[in-house]
């Protein structure tokens, strides 16, 4: 009678981070809509010497297997900051996959709330891979359509299996689907009247020069993490962390999507839109990033999607209508561009500040959802 083995991998060893990673193909080789991650990039994010995100945390990974053949795999995180910031004692997991086997989820999540539980924690949240400033939440509606950069796929499957163990919904995301049809008559009219009123103006990034890029990235530090504060589950973004995702987005960004709201002379607001490059990698199905470039360099022209990253406005300034004026010059700039349609999100399911205006200006439909879940590290161990 074959027999389950938990196997645990060191995230600071090159071989067991590479090992964990091309775990990932296994589990999707059904899975056409599937966009395989480059695997320098998701070792990468593994690697505590290269990812800024372990100066303030820790993770462990875990591996079960049968007859030695590999069938499930789990992160268990500490995201100090996180509990600093919002005064809980929750522990995180990540990069889940599994075979469609309860046994075998139920081991992944045992060993993550036991790891946790060491540390004191006593709720266990995610996925998170590996913190809600990633890509994060289980898809659970809109398995018929291919993920967007920066957006989780997983078999449908997965919902069932970490709630047979025992985890429960704690929030929702919302990925909303933006067609031509954003721009209209309402939207036209009131991001007019929103400039006229507030004096209000749009600038796109300067990638080309030094310093006033530098200037730049400190507006969209400030911008994000004074902007996203509020809202549940977020984390700030240290400096370190900034600049990395900068840096690793100024490589594949359009600096005419990614641009500033300005009220006289100071930015009040950030939008940031990527060209939906999964739709050119999805045709590299190893994951290597020579043929990745290969494809960004002869296809990259056929995209005709983008994904609205980032959208946000000065607390201060939020009454301002500021967000329409953003939202109009990425759909009206991205049409300039041969973009047919975008994904905005992830949005809160609660969070309908930035939910009505999607609905109500921009004709934009929730297409996708995701779930974050959570439970009592004492039910799962």
């Amino acid at each position: 009678m074959s027999q389950l083995r938990l196997r645990r991998l060191e995230p600071d060893s090159a071989a067991h981070r590479r090992f964990f990673v091309r775990l990932q193909w296994r589990f999707y080789r059904d899975f056409p809509l599937w966009v395989p991650p480059l695997r320098v990039e998701a070792e990468k994010l593994l690697n505590p010497k290269r990812n800024p995100f372990f100066a303030h945390a820790r993770m462990q990974l875990f591996v079960a297997e049968r007859d030695g053949e590999a069938v499930g795999r789990i992160a268990a995180i500490l995201n100090e900051l996180h509990n600093q910031i919002h005064g809980d004692q929750v522990g995180f997991f990540g990069f889940f996959e599994s075979v469609p086997d309860e046994a075998v989820a139920r081991m992944l999540l045992h060993a993550a709330a036991e790891w946790i539980a060491q540390y004191g924690r006593t709720r266990l949240r995610g996925p998170v891979n590996p913190s809600m400033n990633d890509e994060c939440g289980l898809l659970v509606e809109g398995f018929e359509y291919p993920p967007a950069i920066l957006m989780p796929y997983n078999p449908p499957y997965y919902a069932e299996l970490l709630e047979a163990v025992g985890l429960c919904k704690a929030k929702d995301l919302l990925a909303y689907e933006l067609t031509s049809q954003a721009l209209t008559d309402r939207l036209r009219r009131g991001q007019e009247l929103v400039r006229q009123r507030y004096g209000i103006w749009v600038r796109a990034m300067d990638f080309r020069n030094r310093q006033l890029f530098r200037q730049d990235v400190e507006h969209i530090k400030e911008i994000y993490n004074r902007a996203w504060q509020p809202n549940w589950g977020f984390v700030r973004l240290t400096d370190a962390e900034m600049d990395a995702l900068v840096k690793s987005l100024r490589q594949i960004a359009d600096p005419e999507l990614a641009i500033f709201a300005y009220r006289g002379d100071a930015p009040i607001g950030f939008a940031l839109a990527l060209p939906d490059i999964n739709q050119v990698l999805w045709y590299n199905r190893s994951g290597r990033l020579l043929p990745a470039l290969w494809y960004l360099l002869t296809r990259r022209r056929s995209i005709d999607a983008m994904r609205i990253l980032i959208l946000g406005i000065l607390p201060e300034h939020q009454h301002l209508g500021a967000d329409a004026v953003l939202y109009y010059e990425l759909a009206r700039r991205g049409l300039q561009r041969g973009i047919r349609r975008a994904e905005a999100g992830w949005v809160l399911e609660d969070n309908w500040a930035m939910r009505n205006p999607l609905e109500k200006l921009l004709n934009a439909r929730p297409y996708k959802r995701y779930r974050i879940y959570e439970a009592p590290v004492e039910e799962l161990r």
